[in-house]
């Protein structure tokens, strides 16, 4: 009976031990002028529109906070983290990335898919992880990747449409998340403990904030 006690006050100590991150990445100045895409050399791309399509390099919403930042806890962590068996997708679709900007675990399962009639060609610019440069010419065609080191962030590209490209954060644990049309975002479950957070975005750099994470959680917000 002991055991069995031990074991539930253990469980119920690591639920109580940790606690999420919270935040909002938001933007001072004035939102720059939406980049258009022209996709008019592929007939296939310019169909898949019925409006125009603007680069997602910088989107500012509409509360004045930034969409598409990558979070992720950079220190602090001690233990080692198993990758999830389920797979990051990522789309090319409409001849745009989708996501443009994700995260996913060291030794988990990228499944790229090419949902469009026309060729796309991924390159996977990676500097401490092996580059790939692999052609998908049919709709429906599927490309299987992982990585074995941490590198925030890697960039992917079409070498066919020089405007596709996204941004892969590749980190040791399962504690990131990108900032959505809210400019918020949230790490789930952070065990108790001081980390150093960092922020990332395409064009503005890096930020790094210090927090402590206790059971009721704690927020951290990033001003670019």
């Amino acid at each position: 009976m002991s055991k069995i006690l031990s074991i539930i006050v253990l469980i119920c100590f690591a639920k109580l031990s940790a606690g999420d991150v919270t935040g909002k990445i938001s933007f001072a100045g004035v939102a720059p002028k939406p980049v258009l895409i022209r996709m008019d050399a592929d007939k296939v791309c310019k169909g898949s529109h019925s409006s125009q399509i603007v680069s997602e390099e910088v989107v500012v919403n509409s509360n004045k906070t930034l969409k598409n930042v990558f979070v992720y806890v950079k220190s602090g962590l001690t233990q080692k983290f198993t990758a999830p068996s389920t797979s990051v997708i990522l789309d090319q679709k409409g001849c745009e990335y989708s996501p443009h900007v994700f995260g996913i675990q060291v030794g988990q399962e990228l499944l790229v898919t090419n949902s469009d009639a026309t060729l796309h060609n991924v390159h996977g610019l990676g500097k401490k992880n092996p580059q790939f440069n692999t052609a998908q010419p049919l709709k429906g065609m599927k490309l299987k990747k992982k990585f074995d080191k941490s590198e925030v962030m890697m960039k992917l590209k079409c070498e066919v449409h020089n405007w596709m490209n996204t941004y892969a954060g590749v980190v040791d644990n399962p504690f990131f998340d990108v900032s959505d049309a809210n400019g918020s975002f949230s790490l789930k479950n952070v065990p108790a403990g001081t980390y150093t957070i960092e922020a990332w975005h395409e064009k503005f750099g890096v930020k790094e904030i210090k927090v402590t994470v206790t059971d009721k959680g704690t927020t951290a917000d990033f001003a670019f």
